[in-house]
């Protein structure tokens, strides 16, 4: 077998995990952000000043918000587990730290009496932090993952499953459409924003022509260079970002017809009439074993029947996401009011899970290749899962900045008013008022996440065609993780530093 065989022989074939372990895992990327905030308020407690240094913002960043998912994910994905407990303890380590150096702002006094004022305290309602956080980490840790797949100290586990399954990639792309959909216009549209239904339509198609232009860059790349090849991940010429194209189109024709507010409905319907599709048609057959039961891909719908058909079920869940998108838009203004979304984010998380325990029961296993019933399910509960974790960990930051008495932290949350912190805006230090705003790889990666992405998918093919990935020692792989992934980052934060935005569409 060729080289290129064996590679593709490497990740196919594969049957996934088990919910609970990718359940298990959820808190790994919270967890991190937690512990370089609080990090960071430290810092700015004992040296009365925040940290101003740029590189020592993205090395403190790199280390905790990047290595850890690295060696999750290879070297100590067999105690996941105790990574986990081992990062939960550290965190309360520092917030005890934080606690007992607190300064006599509104939260001094006993422990009870501050939690009472934290939950009436007012945050900016402006930016949601957990929103660019989870876009951002998804970004981070599928650009992980789509080299490190390609080495033997990647679980095969974790890989995309062949027909059925979970698995922590499958989890991956269905995650991001969750995050695109949060942030789509019609869910940043003003209330009574009114536009012409052919401008509207018109502008959104316009607007993806990018992911075109990479779904065929891609394509053609791969066919020259000869590049291994998943064929049924997506079929022979369809790859993700042709899937990513379909469904922003497919999803503002059907929000030009009905409201967004209606689009969990629209998502229901398209989800269970799709799975009807799936049983009671040989759609399903065809999409597994082609149209002569022997995997053929003669034609085009052939050749892509993965791709094409998958589309209604990301669809199903880009429409339920813009749902989630404008629930968190609603007017907010104070911590309790956002502990409450954790609690509704958590019970919705529950009866979806409930469903998906129903529906594989008595109708179908989790399958990413048909994008089928259990497999939108799955994704939208554990979505809102990661999510909710990640407005936890926000919350627990500004917990922290007001016994810091509001230690700046790249990328947090702001309080809506400084007087919670005794300070007039014209009385705060000047070393506060010399902070860094806006430094850390989150905020680099989130200003340019195409090109970021785009960057590592390049990378990857560099590192596949240098490096025999499924012969690397375990030094060999960690440490070719380690400087791919510091190049990526590196690349954004430099953008960052200069105010490049790679923009032009």
């Amino acid at each position: 077998m060729s080289q290129k065989g064996v590679k593709e022989a490497f990740v196919a074939n594969l049957n996934g995990t088990t919910l609970l372990e990718i359940s298990l895992g959820l808190p790994l990327a919270p967890s991190c952000l937690l512990a370089r905030g609080l990090l960071l308020i430290l810092y700015f407690l004992h040296r009365g000043e925040p940290l101003r240094s740029r590189s020592g913002h993205f090395l403190l960043d790199f280390a905790v918000l990047v290595v850890p998912p690295i060696l999750s994910c290879t070297v100590l994905a067999p105690f996941l587990p105790l990574v986990i407990l081992s990062l939960w303890a550290f965190c309360a380590g520092l917030l005890l730290a934080v606690y007992r150096r607190r300064g006599g702002g509104v939260l001094r006094g006993p422990l009870k009496h501050a939690l009472r004022h934290f939950g009436e305290t007012s945050l900016a309602p402006e930016y949601i932090p957990s929103i660019t956080v989870f876009r951002v980490y998804v970004n981070v840790l599928t650009s992980i993952a789509i080299l490190a797949v390609d080495f033997p100290q990647y679980p095969r586990r974790y890989a995309k499953t062949e027909s059925f399954g979970t698995g922590v990639m499958d989890f991956g792309v269905g995650s991001f459409v969750f995050g695109n959909a949060v942030v789509c216009p019609e869910v940043r549209q003003k209330p009574g924003a009114v536009q012409r239904a052919s401008f509207y339509l018109a502008k959104q198609v316009l607007a993806v022509w990018p992911l075109l232009l990479l779904g065929f860059g891609r394509l053609m790349s791969l066919k020259v260079v000869g590049y291994q090849e998943h064929v049924s991940e997506y079929g022979l010429h369809w790859n993700f970002f042709f899937t990513l194209a379909a469904v922003r189109m497919a999803a503002s024709l059907l929000l030009g017809v009905f409201s967004a507010r209606r689009a969990w409905i629209v998502a229901v319907v398209l989800a269970a009439a799709y799975e009807c599709l799936l049983a009671m048609t040989p759609l399903k057959s065809f999409i597994l074993s082609g149209s002569d039961g022997q995997g053929s891909r003669a034609g085009f719908l052939s050749a892509n029947r993965e791709g094409l058909f998958s589309v209604i079920g990301y669809l199903a869940i880009y429409m339920a996401s813009v749902q989630v998108g404008l629930y968190l838009r609603q007017k907010r203004t104070t911590v309790g009011e956002w502990m409450g979304v954790v609690r509704t984010f958590l019970l919705a998380a529950f009866l979806l899970l409930v469903g998906l325990h129903v529906t594989q029961t008595h109708v179908e296993r989790v399958s990413r290749r048909m994008a089928n019933l259990a497999f939108c399910l799955w994704v939208e509960a554990h979505c809102l899962l990661l999510f909710s974790a990640f407005l936890a960990a926000d919350l627990a930051l500004v917990f922290a900045k007001l016994l810091a008495e509001g230690a700046p932290v790249p990328g947090s949350w702001e309080l809506a008013e400084p007087s919670t912190t005794h300070k007039k805006r014209d009385e705060e230090p000047q070393a506060r008022k010399a902070a860094p705003q806006g430094v850390c790889v989150i905020g680099a990666v989130n200003r340019n996440q195409l090109l970021y992405f785009l960057l590592a998918n390049v990378l990857t093919g560099l590192a596949n065609m240098l490096v025999d990935t499924l012969h690397s020692s375990t030094p060999s792989a960690l440490l070719v993780l380690h400087l791919y992934m510091f190049a990526n980052c590196l690349a954004m934060y430099v953008l960052q530093a200069k105010n490049i935005v790679l923009k032009w569409w």
